[in-house]
């Protein structure tokens, strides 16, 4: 029976820092990423356009619409930020079900891991998340005007609201994170389960489902953190 480890083992060491086999994925993952962007910024500028440009435009096109719904008009300056979450979220959990991560050892140990099976990964992305969300408030609204929200003395209804806001505020760092730790990471579990039970074709049902779980998995964190900044960015009476 295979040994599934929560945290992320070390691959080797540099100068002192532990490159474990979460990283190690989400490095690949990110050039991966930045070698596409620069492919789409060469194409986009090319006077003939390729099917690798329409491909990409299309993608993104659906991925704008989708925020459209939630944003309005302030979609063309958040959907940078907001894109950016859902598609490095969306690489992260579909390169880790590439054969061979998980199953290519080194040292006794995978090399190659999901990033997001690892909490770290996740407090990461959901401090991100709402620290931007923070941000955006505060500055749409004003410092006083954000801050309104969360200290207001005006009667003690308003106070004790302003409190609920803040505990609020800090259990989206743990929903965030949490729920997409723990859904990767069931994915993780269960792949590795039945790669050993039953022969490969036959657990190919349960990778087409871990596909689809990475897919809505990226668009609710993406599109919850829209939700909160469009809340956020609302002035409220």
């Amino acid at each position: 029976m295979p040994v599934i480890s929560i945290k992320p083992e070390t691959v080797l060491r540099v100068f002192g820092f532990s490159l474990n086999n979460t990283l190690l994925l989400s490095i690949i993952v990110l050039i991966f990423f930045t070698v596409i962007a620069i492919m789409y910024n060469r194409a986009a500028g090319a006077p003939k356009k390729s099917v690798f440009f329409y491909f990409i435009n299309f993608l993104l096109k659906g991925i704008y619409q989708l925020f459209e719904s939630v944003l309005k008009e302030k979609t063309d300056y958040f959907f940078p930020i907001m894109a950016s979450f859902f598609l490095f979220i969306i690489l992260q959990n579909w390169f880790e079900l590439i054969p061979g991560v998980g199953s290519i050892l080194y040292h006794g140990i995978p090399l190659l891991r999901g990033n997001e099976a690892d909490l770290n990964s996740t407090i990461s992305l959901a401090l991100i998340s709402v620290v931007l969300i923070q941000v955006f408030g505060i500055k749409f609204l004003g410092f006083r005007g954000y801050i309104s929200k969360f200290i207001n003395f005006r009667d003690p209804i308003s106070f004790f609201t302003g409190i609920l806001e803040i505990i609020s505020e800090f259990s989206k760092i743990i929903s965030f994170a949490f729920r997409l730790f723990g859904n990767i990471f069931a994915g993780e579990v269960l792949l590795t389960i039945m790669a050993f039970l039953v022969p490969v074709l036959a657990s190919f049902p349960f990778l087409l489902l871990e596909v689809f779980v990475g897919f809505i998995q990226a668009l609710v964190f993406a599109m919850l953190t829209a939700v909160f900044v469009n809340m956020a960015i609302t002035k409220h009476n």
